[in-house]
């Protein structure tokens, strides 16, 4: 299998570009209308917007910069910035929620008169454009926690066009002026969880937290589960940035066995079964480490804290069938 430690939103950067211009284009129009019909809804949404705008430009500029080679100081490069941007592009969007609640609240209390013919000709555009965007992003944000974050933005603002397609309609057919908050309203609640579970992602892959689609108990079963393997202990997964997991363990074997052949066989374990990137693994013979005085042992106090797993406490995995069989990773790994 080969890896090429890219970065998942390189892959997607012609996309965003195209949606970055479709959402600017659009912004302006938008939030020029909203002022001139006194639209809460279009103006919410236009804000809504200048957060996209400003989200797929950090996207886009982390992306470029993830593409930097790594240096003597950045030893893996420059990919952290991408995750950097999903969590700003989720500040971003907590504000514009929480700003929008405001509004709608002191709205209800005195609902403006609203043009609603030209609110429904503007939003009945912003939903074709946005639909265009969400349809641009939609792949990438299954692989990319940076371009997911623009996705959801995106996707709150198709929300927010459908939110004032139906005030206008509202509006029009009965002059209910509450209209125009309540959908407004609604885009701000939409937007609030999905912001906090892109923040969240973002804080875990910061704090290298173990990737949400990989199991360490089962990463740790199947290396016991390798021919000479007697133990498997400071076991770490985490992900450098969307798409590319890496693994650092240490692995217990017996005196008299073919380290290199381990080696090989738990590297082809982790990058075929778990689709695992980068591999660093230190084979050690317990004994011997003892007597060198150089023991990295769980009860030794000189690891980290982590799953300590024997041969013995797992079932071992038949070698031919997984050689055979390979576990797929399952798709829109973070």
């Amino acid at each position: 299998m080969s890896h090429d430690h890219g970065s998942a939103g390189a892959r997607h950067s012609r996309r965003l570009m195209f949606a970055l211009v479709l959402t600017g284009g659009y912004m302006v129009v938008e939030a020029v209308v909203g002022y001139l019909a006194n639209s809460l809804v279009l103006l919410a949404d236009a804000g809504h917007m200048l957060t996209d705008v400003a989200g797929l430009s950090f996207a886009l500029i982390a992306i470029w910069f993830a593409q930097r080679p790594a240096t003597q100081g950045k030893t893996y490069g420059y990919y952290r910035v991408e995750i950097l941007a999903a969590l700003l592009n989720g500040i971003l969007l907590l504000g514009v929620s929480g700003y929008i609640l405001y509004e709608a609240y002191r709205r209800f209390s005195n609902p403006p008169e609203v043009n609603s013919v030209p609110l429904l000709v503007v939003a009945s555009i912003g939903l074709v454009v946005n639909i265009a965007s969400a349809a641009l992003l939609i792949s990438g944000s299954k692989d990319s926690l940076n371009v997911r974050g623009a996705f959801l933005e995106v996707a709150g603002d198709l929300l927010g066009s459908l939110g004032a397609i139906a005030a206008g309609i509202i509006l029009l057919t009965t002059g209910w002026r509450y209209a125009d908050p309540l959908f407004a309203a609604g885009v701000g609640v939409f937007i609030l969880p999905r912001t906090f579970r892109l923040m969240k992602e973002a804080v875990d892959v910061l704090l290298e937290g173990t990737p949400r689609h990989l199991e360490l108990d089962e990463i740790a079963g199947a290396m016991v589960g390798v021919a000479n393997v007697q133990s498997v202990h400071d076991l770490h997964v985490w992900s450098v940035t969307s798409g590319f997991v890496a693994l650092s363990g240490h692995v217990d074997v017996s005196e008299r066995t073919d380290r290199q052949q381990v080696l090989v066989d738990l590297h082809r374990v982790l990058t075929g079964r778990f689709d695992i990137d980068h591999v660093t693994l230190q084979v050690e013979t317990g004994d011997l480490e003892r007597a060198l005085g150089q023991p990295c042992l769980p009860q030794a106090g000189n690891c980290f804290a982590g799953p300590a797993l024997a041969a013995r406490q797992a079932e071992r995995s038949n070698w031919r069938d997984i050689q055979r069989s390979p576990h797929q990773a399952k798709k829109g790994r973070i």
